[in-house]
């Protein structure tokens, strides 16, 4: 016998509603909504997500998965990082920001007078992202009038349910948990100006947030009783949940707009050399640290080819993965690719800047992209080995980047390493499971939930067939 529970999954690009079932050694999932999501640009020029019109589109999704499975035993929800919205009495103030907006450019320098890099890193061990929450609070207009704070998964948990909290996975990656009791950090916040009181209380993945509020449930057409249930709400906690690893020696590649590339730590790494490198320490499931690298990701594909107005990706994959000639590398760690906009165009400016030839037709710039993703993976890997002192073996790739076939051979080709993708609906099992085992209807650690994936999700497997080169990539991590 198995049980159903809905996973609500947001991603950049796009969201998903997906249900799971769960039982004793089985595991499903099968998709009962997808929605699109991106930036919007208000009149200003600044940018924002529309999560109203996000929010709709879940209840939308959920009120199909309870038409489809109407004995659901939980929802779970989980999103990108750092992004807020604002509350006063349970109403939101403004709109919430997207995390490439301009106002964080100068926003990181005004946090660094107060508490210089060196210190900041001793106390959340965040690598240094411009758009981290903390950096985009100092450029925040509205905190006088705020009363509460809360995280996308967070908002989303609380029009659910009438109750604000704040998931730790998450909150993790706002850069004011003490990076070693996972709490708040009250002297940090003091020291920022920031106002202790719009923080919420905090809550460990697997924590029931509460019933389904009775208004919400009547609009879904909930027959009984669901439970809304804290997940690893970042949704990299949540794909790394899902990792089909067979032993501690992996590294993982989360790789979606974004590739997440690390390894899972019982302790934080807080060293010179680790912030040097811009590695961060997140917070994971069952209180384990995701200790990995921020990479630009399919982002760099996705929008080159809106830059193109091309829908053909697949074909130009197919046909990069022909390609004799050996592939321009380019830093794709370079902040010059954060933002929005002529994505090609960009690239063949780093490679002028640089005095390198550059790419020049779509199928050539395809293959550049996923040959220097391959390498800033690859080197990711190597420098998480390095720093950690851990031992890797294998790389796991999950995600919608696992079905990238060039991108997950030349992974193994660039890193000696077998590498071995799949699920590429990771986040969502991930959610699914922590929501199972909160239900009872799983037991065991994360290990044994892994295990479970493995068996209902075989990895498709891919070995170097070519020596391993040192990349030649021009790298300036200062500047991102």
């Amino acid at each position: 016998m198995t049980e159903a529970v809905a996973a609500v999954d947001l991603g950049a690009t796009s969201g998903r509603v997906m249900l799971g079932h769960v039982g004793h050694n089985e595991l499903s999932i099968r998709p009962v909504a997808r929605f699109p999501n991106g930036p919007v640009t208000a009149p200003d020029g600044s940018l924002h997500w529309d999560v109203q019109r996000l929010y709709s589109s879940v209840l939308d999704g959920l009120s199909a998965a309870l038409r489809e499975e109407p004995d659901i035993r939980s929802i779970g929800v989980d999103s990108w990082a750092v992004d807020y919205a604002l509350l006063r009495d349970g109403t939101r103030l403004g709109e919430v920001f997207h995390y490439r907006d301009e106002r964080n450019a100068l926003a990181a320098a005004r946090v660094h007078e107060a508490i210089p890099p060196e210190e900041l890193y001793a106390r959340n061990g965040l690598q240094y992202l411009p758009f981290n929450t903390v950096y985009q609070l100092s450029a925040e207009t509205d905190l006088a009038g705020a009363d509460s704070l809360l995280l996308v998964p967070d908002l989303f948990g609380f029009w659910l349910t009438g109750r604000q909290v704040a998931e730790r996975t998450n909150a993790s990656t706002t850069g004011l948990l003490d990076v070693t009791t996972r709490e708040w950090d009250d002297a940090l916040i003091e020291r920022l100006g920031l106002p202790r009181s719009i923080f919420p209380e905090l809550l460990d993945a697997g924590s029931i947030v509460g019933p389904l509020d009775s208004r919400v449930a009547r609009e879904l057409g909930a027959l009984g009783p669901i439970s809304v249930t804290a997940v690893g709400s970042h949704d990299t906690a949540s794909a790394v949940v899902a990792v089909p690893a067979a032993s501690d020696d992996f590294a993982y590649i989360s790789c979606g707009t974004w590739g997440l590339v690390g390894v899972e730590l019982e302790s934080p790494v807080l060293t010179d050399a680790s912030r040097a490198a811009n590695f961060t320490n997140e917070g994971g499931v069952d209180g384990r640290v995701r200790y990995l690298h921020n990479v630009m990701g399919l982002w760099l594909l996705s929008e080159s080819m809106r830059t193109w107005d091309r829908h053909d990706l697949p074909a130009l994959l197919t046909e990069a993965a022909t390609l004799t000639n050996p592939a321009p590398i380019f830093d794709a760690n370079d902040a010059a690719f954060l933002a929005p906009g002529d994505m090609p165009g960009r690239i063949a400016a780093w490679f002028a800047e640089h005095g390198l030839e550059a790419p020049r037709t779509p199928v050539e710039i395809v293959r550049s992209i996923v040959e220097s993703l391959a390498v800033a993976f690859a080197d990711a890997v190597a420098s998480a080995s390095a720093l950690s002192g851990k031992r890797i073996s294998v790389i796991h790739i999950v995600g919608g980047g696992s079905q990238n076939e060039l991108l997950c051979q030349l992974v193994a080709d660039r890193s000696g390493l077998p590498v071995l993708a799949g699920p590429v609906e990771a986040t969502a099992i991930g959610n699914v499971l922590v929501q199972a085992r909160a239900q009872g209807l799983v037991t065991g650690s994360l290990e044994s939930l892994r295990a479970l994936v493995a068996a209902a999700f075989a990895p498709v497997v891919y070995r170097p067939q070519r020596p391993r080169r040192n990349p030649t990539t021009l790298r300036d991590d200062s500047a991102f």
